[in-house]
């Protein structure tokens, strides 16, 4: 997985796979979704970042402990 903010364009897309994107969906205002040919989420993209995410040059990771 990749996250890249993108000052620029103020974009901030999260990848999930580097599989080719063949299929976009916008499925709310400035939150686009992207689909490979199986129908999987390849990427996240979010439009005027610095509007909707808090610091969006700043990424905290977190793995929760397996249960049991």
């Amino acid at each position: 997985m990749k996250v890249n903010y993108d000052r620029e364009t103020d974009t901030l897309t999260v990848i999930f796979s580097e599989a080719p994107v063949v299929e976009s969906d916008e499925d709310k205002p400035g939150i686009i979704l992207d689909y490979d040919a199986k129908g999987n989420l390849v990427s996240l993209e979010i439009l005027d970042a610095s509007s909707r995410v808090n610091v969006p040059s700043k990424i905290e990771y977190q793995v929760s402990p397996l249960a049991g």
